[in-house]
């Protein structure tokens, strides 16, 4: 059985603690910041979570936070913060350090049982995608040498690094792969619109195809994305909000590191869609601010895709809206403003959307 530790100087707290969590873990007691750091050193790696008290004799929850940053255990065994602390700069200060969540006492029993459950189990998933992802890298870096010779296999390997890669963001932020072969769905449907109805854009079936392919890629950078603000239930604050845009620039980063696995038409189309899927054509968007045709076309529609599937799903922040009320938030702009063109063939692929939307909601 996995241990956790409930470090607080008051005994009735330790022993409500116990009682919520003694079914499901072995629970260890520390009165102190001293005595928890010498019974993490000696359990590290059969701890599943850490209930930490701010307030305590000795040694503070702080000076707490600070050691097990500073020893690089916060990579190790999830904390969580359970506090009467009501300052926002101390919970601000607390999530700096790694913290993976902060419950104000009093606290519901239910509450603190489910959230332990979560955070545990987040952990050891979150670990275990990383290790996928540096696995994945390293393995495609070393297959692209054999590829290179390979020129028939070439688009396929392009294909598959896209789709390995999708999946294994499509698992970090806890959704099931549906999303991006949706938000695929949807690129290709608009993108064929497009290229009918306004051939100076220069698409072709070929050009699709590519784009189409990275679309998978779009959100890439939330593998970067800590737990507590990428999973969290609710409104973000303004300053989650503005780290969680940085997963644009932070999923080129991840690009940049293995663009010399892949075709480079292949590595073009997904750095656009990754950096620009969210700028605006009013240049309202992030995170380049880009305005008008000045947003490459294949961000273009990824950005209509990715929206509308946002809309008509339920994700941890939101409930679905229906497919009608997505389509008019989209042409009336409630989502940011797009391209008068692409809303065009918007409304002329409303039925197409509809009927990808209902078909995939139905499997």
């Amino acid at each position: 059985m996995k241990k956790v530790l409930i470090v607080d100087d008051m005994e009735l707290n330790r022993e409500i603690l116990t009682e919520i969590l003694g079914e499901d873990y072995s629970v260890l007691e520390a009165e102190n910041g001293r005595q928890a750091l010498e019974m993490i050193e000696q359990n590290l790696n059969d701890l599943a979570v850490i209930l930490l008290d701010l307030v305590m004799p000795e040694m503070d929850g702080l000076e707490v936070l600070a050691i097990l940053q500073e020893k690089g255990w916060m990579k190790k065994v999830p904390v969580l913060i359970i506090s009467g602390e009501q300052s926002l700069k101390i919970e601000k200060q607390c999530f700096d350090f790694g913290i993976s969540d902060f419950i104000r006492k009093p606290f519901d029993n239910a509450l603190v049982r489910r959230r332990v459950h979560n955070i545990a189990e987040l952990f050891v998933y979150k670990n275990s995608l990383e290790e996928k992802v540096e696995e994945q890298t390293e393995t495609l870096k070393k297959q692209y040498q054999l590829l290179k010779i390979q020129a028939a296999r070439l688009q396929k390997s392009n294909t598959n690094i896209i789709d390995i890669l999708g999946t294994v963001v499509e698992s970090r932020n806890l959704e099931s792969g549906e999303h991006v072969m949706r938000v695929k769905g949807y690129t290709e449907i608009l993108a064929k619109e497009m290229m009918k109805e306004y051939p100076e854009y220069g698409l072709t079936d070929k050009k699709i195809e590519v784009i189409v392919s990275a679309s998978a890629l779009h959100d890439i950078g939330k593998i970067a994305i800590p737990d507590n603000i990428l999973l969290k239930p609710g409104k973000l604050t303004q300053d989650e909000y503005e780290y969680m845009k940085s997963h644009t620039t932070r999923g080129c980063e991840i690009l940049n590191n293995i663009k010399d696995v892949w075709d480079e038409e292949y590595e073009k189309a997904s750095y656009e869609i990754c950096r620009h899927h969210h700028e605006r054509y009013d240049g309202r968007g992030y995170p380049d601010k880009l305005k008008g045709d000045e947003i490459p076309i294949s961000a273009q529609l990824v950005s209509v895709a990715d929206v509308y599937d946002a809309l008509v799903n339920e994700r941890v922040y939101k409930s679905a809206y229906s497919k009608e009320q997505a389509f008019s938030m989209i042409i009336n702009g409630e989502c940011g403003i797009f391209s008068p063109k692409l809303l065009e063939c918007f409304r002329n692929c409303r039925e197409q959307f509809e009927e990808l939307a209902a078909s995939q909601k139905s499997n």
